[in-house]
């Protein structure tokens, strides 16, 4: 298995990786580094008026990143059985294309033991996006991933960190301040 520190240094320096997830096998970086948000886009051949879904460890990664928590939030993220990315209205500190237009953030509280560690050691939230060019079906495994994606990361992170991911995408809500809750996916 590889050195997290290594990975996490590659990262640092602005580079994206090839990863398992909770749900899929993803394209991350630092979700705080524009540069590396734009090579993410490039991989992908995604429009950048799309935002990204970002991973954080813990609770207090999310109110430092998230503007205001509703209260239902935390109920979800404590209480759900299957990873659920949830869409706040304002996101803060991260890069230009990781929230959207209107300001707002799609983030997720991993369970996953590999994602986890990379994003204590980084110290910041990382980018989750499925690790596929835009309108191809998502990599449920490495071997799913195409050769232009691999070959397009700084570093790709071994089978063996995969763990139990779901192999499907993460539910996703949209909650609103006035507690409308909206069911995305």
């Amino acid at each position: 298995m590889e050195d997290i520190e290594q990975i996490v240094e590659a990262l640092r320096g602005g580079g994206v990786m090839l990863y398992p997830t909770d749900t899929l096998w993803g394209l991350g970086c630092d979700a705080a580094n524009e540069a590396a948000v734009a090579k993410i886009f490039d991989i992908k051949q995604r429009s950048d008026t799309k935002s990204l879904i970002v991973l954080v460890n813990s609770e207090e990664m999310l109110s430092r990143h998230v503007r205001e928590v509703p209260a239902p939030a935390w109920d979800i993220v404590r209480l759900s059985s299957t990873p659920q990315t949830i869409i706040y209205r304002e996101g803060m500190g991260l890069a230009n294309g990781v929230c959207a237009a209107d300001g707002s953030v799609a983030v997720r509280v991993t369970g996953h033991l590999f994602c986890k560690k990379v994003i204590r050691c980084l110290g910041r939230p990382v980018v989750s996006t499925s690790a596929n060019i835009s309108g191809a079906a998502a990599p449920r495994t490495l071997a799913e991933v195409a050769l232009a994606v691999r070959q397009s990361v700084d570093v790709q992170v071994s089978v063996a960190w995969e763990g139990l991911p779901t192999r499907k995408p993460s539910g996703i809500i949209r909650l609103d301040p006035d507690g409308q809750v909206k069911v995305i996916r």
